[in-house]
């Protein structure tokens, strides 16, 4: 519900505007400045409705509206008859976010005060973000206040200080190397080695030797003995990413590794033990590999000890500004260019995109739009071109662009869920199982679909017993 301040004279007017806006809307009256003052202090409205009336004149009223507009984050719509259409102009100048004529058409109103208060959202939320940037410490980059990643913060906390083993899982780019360095830099090995190894960009020859060390002559080619990377990391942490790609031989030896707590350097009699703490990742499904026979299911039960799953940017949109931040102030830092906002437009368009390389797409995009920005601010123009014309979901342009931002994401789901019934010819099962959602998730988006249906019926009745008043109330007023 979007609270509307009234501030007018006229008592009649908010009863009028009340039933005429409809339940979306929350009007509530103040004659006085004393009486805005109040509510705009105790942030009671979330936009100001100024009726300007013919005491307007007067140097004392200007002087308050004119305080009001300028020091104050709510936005404000003027409305006025025509006789003062220029006063409100000038307001507008000032920092009035728009002007209506009175008396008004009800539906150019509610649009306007949904672009405001969406407006005056966003600016907020950007606000928060910033101030939420500033209190995360440098060494922790795990960044997210979504209820999947304070999900992960709690799993994070509560193995910071166990040896046991920690599976990360998540899709490409979502961030599984930040969760491991978390774990690593949060518990009591912060300030030990923490080695990370991506098992896949290893060759299948090398792997073992990089893993386990070597003697001198241990194979053709070897000059000297050398450590592996379970000696390099000491009594830290070894992450092990994408684990999935190890061999089948390399997989019996890390079996045997982690089951007797120690190992020897290939061509080596000498066991050392094994300090480091192991922490593996992994983007694919490690129990269909086992199903396959790709992976031994002895090995899959030794390092699922504890499994955190990392949630793509997909399934957190709400995320994506404290993130898109987070990458703007670093990266205008780094190349030192003075851009240090983004448009309301831009970050709606970042968040109703789909982000297929998660959070290192995200990344990209944001350094990108960095040395293209002609101006302080990251414009929608500024974006790549996949992005203001995403075809992979459904377009955003779709929505009314009046919408709140909350609202706009709400229907963004409707949508899909609505086009993914239709591709699975009416079968609901199929397409909650095509969009990785409960069915039951399913049919409550369905049924906000047809209750929409029913609340635009409602606003176009209101509107007709508006035009009726009209006459009667505020054409008068």
């Amino acid at each position: 519900m979007i609270r509307i301040g009234l501030s007018s004279e006229d008592r009649k007017l908010q009863p009028l505007l009340s039933s005429a806006l409809g339940k979306e809307f929350q009007v509530s009256l103040e004659s006085s400045e004393e009486g805005i003052n109040r509510m705009l202090s105790a942030e009671a409205c979330d936009v100001v409705i100024l009726d300007l009336d013919s005491n307007y004149d007067s140097p004392k009223k200007r002087s308050a509206y004119s305080r009001h507009i300028t020091a104050n984050q709510v936005p404000f719509v003027v409305m006025a008859d025509d006789g003062l259409r220029q006063n409100a102009v000038e307001l507008v100048r000032q920092g009035a976010y728009s002007y209506c004529r009175k008396p008004p058409s009800i539906r150019d109103l509610k649009a306007v005060l949904r672009r405001a208060h969406e407006s005056s959202s966003l600016k907020r939320r950007l606000l928060n973000v910033r101030h939420e940037l500033e209190e995360i410490p440098s060494s922790d980059r795990m960044i997210g206040s979504s209820p999947q990643m304070r999900e992960v913060y709690e799993l994070v906390r509560r193995v910071t200080d166990l040896n046991a083993s920690v599976l990360v899982t998540g899709e490409s780019g979502t961030g599984k190397e930040l969760v491991a360095n978390a774990i690593h830099n949060l518990g009591v090995r912060a300030g030990r080695p923490f080695v990370a190894v991506s098992c896949g960009a290893i060759p299948e020859t090398l792997i073992e030797a990089e893993l386990f060390g070597h003697e001198k002559g241990a194979y053709t080619g070897t000059v000297g003995a050398r450590e592996g990377y379970l000696e390099q990391a000491a009594d830290g942490t070894l992450f092990l990413d994408e684990i999935g790609e190890l061999t089948q031989s390399t997989q019996v030896k890390l079996l045997r590794v982690l089951q007797q707590r120690e190992f020897s350097r290939l061509g080596g009699n000498r066991l050392t033990p094994l300090r480091a703490r192991l922490i593996f990742a992994t983007h694919a499904d490690l129990a269909e590999l086992v199903a396959q026979g790709k992976f031994r299911l002895d090995l899959y039960y030794r390092i699922n000890v504890m499994k955190i799953h990392v949630p793509s940017l997909q399934e957190r949109p709400e995320d994506i500004p404290l993130i898109a931040m987070h990458f703007l102030r670093m990266y205008s830092e780094m190349y030192q260019r003075p851009v240090n906002d983004i448009q309301p437009g831009a970050m709606a368009l970042l968040q109703s995109y789909s982000w297929p390389g998660n959070v290192r797409e995200l990344e990209n995009v944001m350094q990108r739009a960095i040395i293209v920005a002609s101006g302080d601010s990251i414009r929608e123009e500024d974006l790549p071109r996949n992005i203001q014309q995403d075809d992979s979901v459904v377009s955003i342009v779709d929505f009314h662009p009046a919408s709140s931002f909350e609202r706009l994401l709400r229907d963004y789901k409707v949508k899909l869920a609505e086009t993914a019934v239709r591709d699975n010819n009416g079968n609901k099962t199929l397409a909650a199982r095509s969009l990785h959602i409960s069915r039951a998730y399913l049919h409550r988006l369905i049924r906000l679909a047809d209750k929409d249906q029913l609340d635009e019926l409602g606003d176009e009745d209101t509107e007709e017993q508006f035009a009726e008043r009209n006459t009667r109330g505020l054409g008068s007023a």
